[in-house]
């Protein structure tokens, strides 16, 4: 388990070490500048020294003294900020491009991954652990010029007197020992907090995302409980680290003010005795002092970078995860739309899947094969779990088939580009995800800063425009988180509205009139109906009215096609299909 351990931390120490070689430059330039503030600080006992010498004791000019101690002062206050300058504008471009590497990740990430991950363990990454990184990097500069630091103090305490220098610098290893042990106990601890924030994270997340069911269930109690285990949990672990903490960090402390003592009691005999002047005991003195801060504050830069390393191999897992659907190495391109032969052919050959849940594969699909002609619409009736949504994940490759093939306009879609492939298919999904934004960008979502005409013509189309002029500020009204000052009819028009910007080949419509009211469901129809003219449409759906707007239906059943036709045709020729519709209708006379 130690080697274990062990290796983990070598592993994100290296990982720290890789993530700053972009950076070495401007943190060497960090480091250079450190040195300077060295030379200001480590002048100042020096001068104290003459001024106390020459300008007291022998009856000097204490003028020239104190402006050239002034003089140092302020050489070392200038440098001070200027690396403090350079710490911190290193390390939020570090976490800067972390954050940013993070955010690419996690959206380049095929949905399975997604349906995997907590959510508040992606947020305690992008935040609380990049946050350690850059705590870390901003004390790189300030570490680098206090070990300097450190370096010139000894080296002028063993030119001064080597006898009392030995003396007072007596528990320097011992610093160090307590450093390395304090790191090794350390980690642990650290990393155990930081998985218990993120599962805190996680269930605060999960509570204001869902605060409407919560609160429909009357289950506040139930999450608050959830919270407190797990701000018990983070206290528990927390103070474990405190622990060891105060075990460490109170002799780094002490250690080297056992060296003032010295100081005091030898230098002090030495000073009566004429051995030594009282400015070479003072300079001695303070510079054993200026050594208390660094290495106490050197003890916990170890113990930053512990905590960062370890931050950042978490951070690591998400971006070392391999997307699953990626472009391919050769992407080929779809035909012209300005072509003279119509677009948006469909072909769905022989298509297996399954989701995996938990360890065990669910087959959805077996072996689903369909044809759709360009500019055809196609209704895909089933009962619930047939696979009816899962054609559209496939043909949006949010997941790929186990087997078969699935082409648009003849070309196989794991040879598009994603971006092509989502570009040219627009869906409307039945749980409709609106922004935090104006209602106008919204609609112009897939194609930001387009002219406001085409905004307002797409919203006429789907019969939002009239309750969009109604809100306090037209198009220009902000909606709330997910579009929750809407409702469901609402959000639903403004999503259709959105494909309809988007102008794609192929529209999916996933149950998307499933929250329209049925007696205001003839406002969007004969906008659904202009928008599918000429244009290939699958119509995932189980009202009859919205059914009826599609050229042929296709009913699903046991994951492949059993019936195909018109919907009058199925209704009075197929009772499987019949029995499907009676499904819905009676669902809706019991809500």
């Amino acid at each position: 388990m130690a080697g274990e351990q062990e290796g983990v931390t070598r592993d994100g120490w290296r990982l720290l070490f890789n993530t700053l070689k972009v950076q070495r430059n401007a943190l060497l330039g960090g480091a250079c500048v450190g040195l300077l503030w060295t030379l200001g600080k480590v002048a100042v006992p020096q001068l104290t020294k003459l001024a106390i010498d020459k300008g007291i004791s022998k009856n000097g000019s204490l003028l020239l003294w104190t402006l050239l101690i002034l003089l140092a002062a302020t050489i070392a206050g200038f440098f001070a900020a200027w690396r403090r300058y350079i710490a911190f504008r290193e390390s939020r471009l570090t976490e800067s491009m972390l954050r940013e590497r993070l955010f690419a990740q996690i959206q380049g990430l095929h949905v399975g991954f997604h349906d995997r991950a907590q959510t508040g363990q992606l947020m305690s990454r992008a935040s609380s652990d990049l946050q350690q990184v850059q705590g870390f990097v901003v004390n790189i500069p300030i570490f680098v010029s206090q070990i300097t630091m450190v370096i010139g103090v000894v080296v002028i305490l063993f030119l001064s007197d080597p006898l009392l220098a030995a003396v007072s610098l007596f528990p320097l290893p011992f610093i160090n020992v307590s450093a390395r042990t304090f790191s090794h106990k350390i980690h642990p601890a650290v990393l155990a907090v930081q998985q218990e924030q993120a599962q805190l994270a996680n269930v605060v997340e999960e509570s204001v995302s869902g605060v409407r069911v919560i609160k429909g269930f009357g289950a506040e109690d139930v999450q608050q409980r959830k919270l407190e285990k797990e701000a018990d949990d983070i206290q528990r672990e927390s103070l474990k680290a405190a622990f060891i903490r105060s075990r460490f960090l109170p002799a780094i402390d002490l250690l080297p003010s056992l060296g003032l003592v010295a100081v005091l009691g030898i230098g002090g005999h030495r000073v009566i005795n004429g051995q030594m002047s009282l400015g070479g005991l003072v300079a001695f003195n303070t510079y054993l002092t200026m050594l208390i801060w660094p290495m106490r504050n050197i003890g916990m830069t170890v113990a930053f970078g512990q905590r960062a390393a370890s931050a950042l191999l978490r951070v690591n897992e998400i971006l070392s995860e391999v997307p699953q659907i990626a472009d391919p190495h050769h992407p080929k391109k779809l035909p012209s739309v300005a072509l003279a032969q119509p677009v948006g052919a469909l072909q769905f050959n022989q298509v297996r899947f399954g989701y995996d849940i938990g360890h065990t594969e669910v087959r959805v699909l077996h072996g689903l094969s369909l044809t759709v002609q360009p500019g055809e619409s196609v209704a895909i009736v089933g009962a619930t779990g047939s696979g009816k949504s899962t054609i559209t994940r496939l043909l949006l490759r949010f997941y790929d088939p186990q087997s078969g093939s699935i082409t648009l306009d003849g070309i196989d879609i794991k040879d598009l580009r994603l971006s092509n492939l989502r570009h040219a298919v627009g869906v409307v999904f039945e749980d409709t995800l609106l922004f935090n934004d104006t209602v106008s960008a919204n609609i112009a979502f897939a194609k930001p800063g387009i002219d406001f005409e085409v905004v307002q013509r797409a919203a006429k189309l789907a019969g939002a425009h009239d309750f969009i002029c109604q809100l306090p500020d037209g198009y220009d009204t902000v909606l709330g988180e997910r579009g929750f000052s809407l409702s469901g009819g609402q959000r639903q028009r403004i999503a259709i509205a959105r494909a309809i910007v988007a102008d794609p080949r192929v529209l999916v419509l996933d149950d998307a009139t499933s929250a329209v009211d049925p007696t205001k469901e003839h406002e969007i129809r004969d906008a659904l109906a202009t928008v599918m003219r000429g244009r290939t449409t699958l119509v995932i759906a189980h009202r009859p009215a919205t059914i009826e707007l599609a050229d042929r239906v296709v009913l699903l059943d046991g994951g492949v096609i059993a019936a195909s036709g018109t919907h009058e045709e199925l209704l009075a020729s197929n009772e499987a299909y019949r029995t499907v519709l009676a499904a819905w209708a009676t669902s809706q006379v019991l809500e």
